[in-house]
């Protein structure tokens, strides 16, 4: 793309998300283009960065952002704060006719898993990344449900604690609640359950996910060339996503027959268990914060897309 073409974006957050996504965006695209980001701590690491690198900087948060001039250039906005906030932001941004990319989990607009339904909501006004955890493992349960339907599906997200900021412990509630869904409207699966862990181990261990998928019938051999190639598209935007080991499936008979309270029924069929893990690309934190590399490098993804879009048309 031309620099005309390119879309022109704001991050309202300076901690470790936004500030993520501000030296990835520099790093690695060519579409994307940060014009300004706006804090509350004029102190932040991620202002100062913005600032060295020419970008318009505030620190009087979204009050602020709205009466910035560079802000009426601005095609886009990546919220990089918390849920609660995201609610006031969302209000204010729409006023002023601004698109929204949303990186918590307050989940106001449509659910966006690039490597899933990346074309469904492109033109929503607000659209919701999930969280790292969403975006992990709901590509590997409909990667199951496009050949079986998925009874239910639970994940476990481990994430190193280090890595997560005030934002990420404030909304564990929100994670769990809006991952669930995600596992569900996404991801096709008929119930969802979402647990975070929050790992302290030293050193810090990169981000680690489990997902188990109930499935009545299938083939294992076609299921897990489908998982495989879900993971593949996903490392074409996160190259650190892999497998741990291969995918393992494990046969419930009349004698094993797991119960399930919220559907009020026992099962029987295959169990599919699928180990992840997710390096990140240490753009700017370790690599052990793979939960924030996948939710910034989503994002870029959905951005560079929506910029696309917008040539084409």
């Amino acid at each position: 793309m031309s620099d005309s073409s390119r879309i022109k974006c704001a991050i309202i957050g300076s901690g470790n998300i936004g500030t993520d996504l501000l030296i990835k965006s520099r790093r690695t695209s060519k579409d994307v283009e940060i014009v300004a980001m706006v804090g509350i701590d004029p102190e932040s690491d991620g202002l100062a960065r913005a600032g060295r690198m020419g970008i318009a900087t505030t620190a009087k948060g979204i009050d602020g952002l709205v009466t910035m001039d560079v802000f009426d250039d601005v095609d886009l906005v990546f919220d990089a704060t918390s849920a609660a906030a995201h609610a006031n932001h969302d209000r204010v941004l729409r006023e002023h006719g601004k698109r929204i990319l949303d990186l918590t989990p307050a989940a106001i607009g449509p659910y966006c898993v690039p490597c899933v339904n990346l074309d469904h909501h492109l033109d929503a006004p607000n659209l919701n990344m999930v969280t790292c955890g969403g975006q992990a493992t709901v590509p590997v349960v409909a990667a199951v449900n496009r050949l079986e339907p998925v009874v239910y599906a639970e994940i476990v997200s481990s994430i190193a604690s280090r890595s997560a900021g005030p934002g990420t412990r404030a909304n564990i509630d929100e994670f769990t609640e809006t991952t669930s869904a995600a596992l569900e409207v996404v991801g096709g699966a008929g119930l969802g359950k979402a647990i975070i862990v929050l790992n302290p181990a030293e050193p810090p261990l990169i981000m680690r996910n489990t997902v188990f998928c109930l499935v009545e019938s299938g083939e294992p051999d076609a299921i897990e060339a489908s998982v495989n190639d879900m993971v593949s598209a996903v490392r074409e935007y996160v190259p650190g996503y892999r497998l741990k080991q291969r995918v393992q499936f494990d046969r419930l008979s009349d004698g094993e027959a797991v119960r399930i309270p919220q559907l009020d029924r026992k099962f029987t069929g295959w169990k599919v268990t699928v180990f992840l893990e997710v390096e990140g690309a240490a753009h700017y934190l370790p690599s052990y914060a793979g939960n924030l590399d996948i939710m910034t490098s989503a994002a870029i993804r959905t951005a560079e897309e929506i910029a696309r879009r917008r040539v084409s048309s």
